[in-house]
């Protein structure tokens, strides 16, 4: 069964890669040949989401002692996934964009390096925002366990106390 993922891992890796290919393209095709490659790109997409979930359903079917490593594996194949429509996305932004400056005549260079420094800065904040929202989360979880330590300290404390009224 493992072979099977082994399989579906191949075939995405040979996949992810021509699709990397193609994305890097779409912004120096012009016209027809443009369209051609979106679509194109548009349906290697899809068969990539496709391989996913056949990958997800052999990870179910693996024993639980294993299966914790293939699921490592398949968060670092969605997040490379998200990467690869991220990055489609762009080219598309991109492709969109100089149609409208050949219909408009427009040079639109700035806004397209505009757009582009938006994106990068709005990744940026959402890492960011991810990172503390983690951090917050430690810092919470550290003073539960501060003060849970309190509380037994003090219950010993209280227990050595009446210890020692004893003797």
């Amino acid at each position: 069964m493992s072979s099977d993922f082994e399989s579906y891992e191949q075939d995405f890796a040979v996949l992810t890669a021509d699709i990397t290919g193609r994305i890097g393209k779409v912004p120096k095709l012009v016209g027809d040949e443009k369209k051609q490659m979106v679509a194109n790109v548009e349906k290697q997409l899809e068969e990539a989401r496709e391989l996913l979930e056949q990958m997800e359903l052999e990870v179910r079917e693996i024993p639980p002692q294993s299966r914790g490593m293939y699921s490592s594996r398949m968060r670092s194949y969605k997040q490379e996934m998200g990467k690869l429509e991220a990055d489609f996305k762009r080219s598309r932004i991109a492709y969109s964009d100089e149609v409208r400056n050949e219909l408009l005549g427009d040079d639109g260079n700035s806004s397209e390096n505009q757009r582009a420094h938006l994106l990068d800065n709005t990744e940026r904040l959402e890492r960011s925002s991810r990172r503390l929202e983690a951090g917050y989360q430690i810092a919470v979880e550290t003073e539960q366990i501060g003060q849970e330590m309190l509380e037994n300290l003090s219950h010993d404390r209280e227990k050595i106390q009446r210890a020692r009224e004893r003797v």
